[in-house]
């Protein structure tokens, strides 16, 4: 995996620290909370799209495409968040409790279940291909 820059380091850490107190507030009905959120999710997510993978592992490309649909959903929750603080869709009030309102959540927790696998899964692989590296050295 290509490593990040400290600063890009930096960006990726705060983003996703914001990413915590935002759905944290959101869950205390600050209003602030949604824009938080998405600021975090929209530095985590580029710093993430930033880390490449060159080599040719099958099993670190998939799970690299999960780590990136794992973005995709955590910029997916920063919507809900925002549709959640009022019926923007012009939908009617049942259809909105039913598909809108706090949805967030859900997508949220599949995105970091995803992020944690993924990434804990990656950390393995790549140390499998650095010990299968130097054993041919």
């Amino acid at each position: 995996m290509k490593q990040l820059s400290k600063t890009q380091t930096l960006i990726f850490v705060v983003g996703a620290l914001l990413m915590v107190i935002g759905a944290g507030a959101s869950l205390l009905a600050w209003s602030p909370a949604p824009y938080v959120f998405a600021v975090g999710a929209l530095a985590f997510t580029s710093m993430q799209f930033l880390q490449r993978y060159e080599g040719s592992n099958f099993v670190i490309r998939r799970l690299r495409r999960m780590m990136l649909l794992s973005d995709g959903l955590f910029l997916l929750s920063a919507l809900l968040m925002f549709a959640s603080m009022g019926n923007v869709f012009g939908l009617s009030q049942v259809n909105y409790i039913t598909y809108i309102y706090n949805k967030w959540v859900l997508t949220l927790l599949i995105a970091a279940i995803l992020q944690l696998y993924s990434t804990h899964r990656i950390d393995r692989e790549l140390a499998k291909e650095a010990e299968s590296s130097s054993k041919k050295l």
